[in-house]
């Protein structure tokens, strides 16, 4: 029987030759997150304080929290968008903000890319 938990499961951000690891949690949404990849997303800055892109459909929200207040390296789903947004200032609570992870390391790697950049998502295998 498959293991349907993504209990220390990690994906990695690989953009302009640097890696940024990704430790997710464990629920529907970051679940039906692991089923994109791999994935290749064009990221764009948003209001100085997120890197988003869009998805390429909508994931299962059920039972997520109506919202959340994100801090740096914070991986989150904003459902209302459909997109990702990947978080490197701390920002106030916004409702329909999904937490699917938190950025291990390499923040200052996202954090320093400036204009639209491609990265590829995938899953680290151990």
């Amino acid at each position: 029987m498959p293991n349907n938990h993504v209990e220390a499961t990690r994906v990695k951000l690989i953009f302009n030759n640097e890696e940024v690891t990704v430790k997710l949690d464990d629920h529907s949404a970051s679940r039906d997150f692991l089923t994109l990849l791999p994935l290749t997303l064009t990221l764009e800055d948003y209001s100085n304080t997120e890197k988003i892109s869009d998805l390429p459909r909508k994931l299962s929200t059920i039972d997520a929290p109506s919202g959340i207040k994100p801090s740096v390296g914070d991986f989150t789903y904003y459902s209302p968008w459909g997109n990702l947004a990947i978080f490197y200032k701390n920002f106030g609570y916004a409702h329909g903000l999904i937490k699917l992870g938190h950025i291990e390391s390499g923040i200052e790697k996202l954090t320093s890319m400036t204009g639209n950049f491609k990265v590829t998502i995938e899953k680290v295998t151990e």
